[in-house]
């Protein structure tokens, strides 16, 4: 066992970069991952990573070598799985990763009911609006909005989401509504960045795409807040459908520019491949994919 627990360690290191992140990531004090990573160094007669003052990197042979850990950690793993149960039944823990206003919006409900429905299955769910690596992060499932890179793993799409231009009827009422995308420079416009102020907001014509400039008035760092700000008639917001859509329907905000919105963004639920796969991936899989679809249908997203 204890030759398994460096190899964790290892992995930890390597994925992480630094002795430091890898104790955070293990929950164990930097004496005990250093020494851990030294004597395996020791017992291979091997130097597995190159040390830097800022990072540490794989040597050749740590490359190689961390390879074959992550198989056997994986391997191990299954084996523990398949003795509990997991391949014979929808049971044990599953890790859900989403986008923070998704999660909140569309997992959170679809979830609870997902745990009445399998009272032997527990979720841990990460909303955040940060791309999480569910190899590293040891993440079952993750909801993904927009294109996704090329990768090793299963993706299946759920839905579509449109980026929306809108406004309170308070504030079209005092300040007329846009026709084009050009009329935007005559409007007060709420725009979503932590440092710089965007000048330009795009938009599709044809098949091609125009640049729009805008003036901002007001600048916030999260979608929600645009949605506020825009419900309590500061000016144009624009966002993702779905972070407004009960203010539209709730008669608090209008969506305009309809007719030059570019391609909604693809949903997808994307997972590691895993052969055979457990039952309660499936069985979550089974669950949420008609209700995404059915969510992300019936809606203005």
């Amino acid at each position: 066992m204890d030759r398994l627990e460096s190899m964790s360690v290892i992995v930890a290191v390597a994925e992480t970069g630094s002795l430091s992140a890898a104790s955070r990531k293990l929950g164990r004090p930097i004496p005990t991952v250093s020494r851990k990573l030294s004597e395996l160094e020791a017992r291979l007669n091997a130097q597995l990573f190159h040390r830097s003052s800022r990072q540490m990197t794989l040597t050749d042979a740590g490359r190689s070598y961390i390879e074959a850990c992550k198989r056997i950690i994986d391997q191990v793993d299954d084996a523990e799985r398949e003795v509990s149960g997991e391949y014979v039944a929808p049971k044990g823990d599953l890790t859900v990763t989403a986008p923070w206003g998704f999660g909140h919006m569309h997992l959170l409900p679809v979830a609870c009911e997902f745990l009445v429905a399998y009272p032997k299955i527990a979720l841990r769910l990460v909303l955040s609006d940060r791309v999480l690596n569910p190899l590293e992060q040891k993440i079952d499932v993750a909801i993904r909005i927009g294109n996704l890179p090329d990768s090793s793993m299963i993706a299946n799409r759920i839905g579509s989401i449109r980026i929306v231009a809108c406004a309170s009827p308070t504030y079209l009422a005092a300040h007329g509504r846009p026709e084009e995308p050009c009329d935007l420079c005559n409007h007060d416009c709420i725009t979503i960045d932590d440092f710089a102020t965007p000048r330009v907001w795009k938009f599709a014509k044809g098949k091609g795409e125009i640049a729009a400039p805008i003036r901002s008035r007001l600048t916030v760092n999260t979608s929600e807040a645009a949605v506020e700000a825009a419900v309590a008639g500061a000016g144009i917001a624009r966002v993702m459908s779905y972070k407004m859509e009960a203010a539209r329907r709730a008669g608090a905000l209008v969506i305009m520019l309809e007719d030059f919105e570019q391609e909604p963004l693809p949903v997808h639920i994307v997972y590691p491949e895993r052969k055979p796969t457990p039952l309660k991936l499936r069985a979550f899989l089974n669950w949420v994919t008609p209700r995404f679809k059915a969510r992300l249908t019936d809606r203005v997203d």
